[in-house]
């Protein structure tokens, strides 16, 4: 039988249904092990059709056997195999690494339900990548929300409480802002399903609603996706979040909000409201460069390293912004690289803090002076992440800056403006990946009579993969290149 035809279904089936079978997996070890086999059949599914996607191929998909706009459509393109390859591989790397730290912070009679609320928001985020239904997004946007809530409040810091109540907060009026727009839409098209939806907006007279959902969506997808200044919830989540969950939202969550937002407004408003491109420049691309910058500042004198790397999270939100702000080709295929690239380094820079956080109760910078002496090969993975974050030739995260500075130079009179922000910025990452590598490496212990060993094995060996991926896309960056740039096509002809 050849699943090949079904796996944009599968993609959601499969975490969806093994989410509430986790539960019963009581025997140690065992709600971790059915947990990450999931994922890790979730990469595969997503890895398979990227690569069908690649040579040409475009998977639709009828839920039930009823065609839209009728009928419940899930729709895998360039863009969202782009996507589906970093949601499911950030979650298959992080639970293959995650049993040591997960051991540590959360009971034993806990984690089943803590894997269970995992793979729910995996199956919530895949859920908005493959939907063509606007709401059906909602509805996927609520459910990894949820699990997303459980699972950042999970582990053993109280502070993670307040966090979620605020991040929880945001989204709920993130996701309102999104329905309102939505609602409205639907009042003038009769339709939900994103292409019939496109399609219908050319007969609507009265524009006037149409702008009002284009502001709400757009705003209410900006705050879930943390643009600036919309991130108030993040820096405070992702450092009181157990470890190895902040590695699998801060690698995918964002971006999965914000591909909602490109896909939403490229598809569906760009060729058919007057000016929209305009608009939607103006209002992002500020938005974009002061997050850029104000955050890159934030994060140099941040002295706790996960909301140091949370506010770093910030401004590369801001050069995925900036990119699809430009409206061109080249520019979203920097925004759509970058995501795939951030998500690369960031990944790998907050498992090699899972690492740290293993032996160090207290992660901040004071009290993980010369932490390189006793976990050598953790600090030289995160130092090779490091400088995939700031884009140093021969990393991942090199090729997508270099796109962006390409797509900012198309910009006329205000083309050295952005390079010189763009170059800027990356020069505080240099400062703030500096203050780390020499806090590991060049000071003095607190405690000189403390011994700390390695990294468990596990979750050291996991990294090191990681960092290693960051050198080889940015050796051999064509396959995610290749994509990215499919995507930006794609969207530039609204047939995604």
């Amino acid at each position: 039988m050849d699943l090949t035809p079904h796996l944009p279904a599968l993609q959601v089936i499969v975490p969806m249904l093994f989410s509430p079978l986790v539960l019963l997996l009581k025997p140690r070890g065992l709600a971790w092990a059915g947990a990450t086999a999931v994922a890790l059949l979730s990469f595969a599914i997503a890895l398979n059709m990227a690569i069908a996607v690649a040579d040409g191929a475009h998977f639709k998909y009828d839920m039930g056997g009823w065609e839209a706009p009728y009928g419940i459509e899930l729709s895998v393109g360039a863009f969202s195999a782009l996507l589906l390859l970093i949601v499911t591989g950030a979650a298959a790397a992080a639970l293959l690494a995650s049993r040591p730290s997960v051991d540590r912070q959360i009971e034993l009679e806990r984690q089943p339900l803590f894997y269970s609320a995992w793979l729910l928001a995996l199956a919530g985020l895949v859920g908005i990548v493959v939907s063509a239904d606007a709401f059906n997004i909602f509805v996927f946007m609520e459910i990894s929300s949820l699990a997303s809530y459980v699972l950042i409040a999970g582990g053993p810091d109280r502070r993670a409480l307040p966090a979620v109540f605020k991040y929880l907060i945001m989204g709920t009026i993130g996701a309102t802002f999104y329905l309102i727009g939505v609602g409205l839409v639907y009042m003038m098209t009769g339709t939900l399903n994103l292409a019939d939806m496109a399609a219908r907006i050319g007969g609507v007279t009265d524009i006037n609603p149409l702008l009002v959902a284009a502001g709400f969506i757009t705003i209410g997808l900006a705050l879930k996706a943390a643009v600036f200044p919309l991130h108030v919830w993040v820096p405070n989540a992702y450092a009181h979040a157990p470890h190895m969950v902040t590695v699998f939202l801060a690698a995918c969550a964002t971006k999965v909000a914000i591909y909602v937002l490109i896909r939403f407004d490229f598809w569906v408003f760009q060729a058919n409201l007057e000016q929209h491109a305009l608009q939607f420049s103006l209002f992002l691309m500020p938005l974009a460069l002061l997050g850029i910058l104000v955050a890159s500042a934030v994060a140099v004198f941040e002295g706790h390293i996960k909301r140091l790397l949370a506010m770093s999270s910030v401004a590369q939100i801001g050069y995925i912004v900036l990119g699809a702000s430009f409206v061109t080709e080249s520019g979203l295929t920097a925004a759509s690289s970058h995501m795939f690239n951030h998500a690369l380094a960031k990944g790998g820079l907050f498992l090699a803090i899972a690492g740290l956080g293993y032996h160090y109760r207290d992660l901040s910078l004071a009290q993980l002076a010369g932490a390189a002496r006793n976990m050598p090969w953790t600090a030289a993975a995160m130092v090779i992440c490091g400088f995939s974050l700031i884009g140093i030739p021969g990393t991942a995260g090199f090729i997508s800056k270099w796109l962006l500075i390409n797509a900012a130079l198309d910009e006329g009179r205000l083309a050295w403006v952005l390079v010189a922000i763009i170059l800027v910025s990356s020069l505080m990452a240099l400062a703030y990946v500096w203050r780390i590598i020499e806090t590991l490496y060049f000071k003095t212990p607190v405690d000189e009579e403390a011994v700390h060993g390695e990294a468990p094995l596990q979750l050291l060996l996991v990294t090191w993969l990681v960092a290693i991926a960051n050198i080889f896309f940015g050796l051999f960056p064509q396959f995610p290149l290749a994509l990215s740039s499919a995507a930006a096509q794609l969207l530039l002809r609204q047939t995604l």
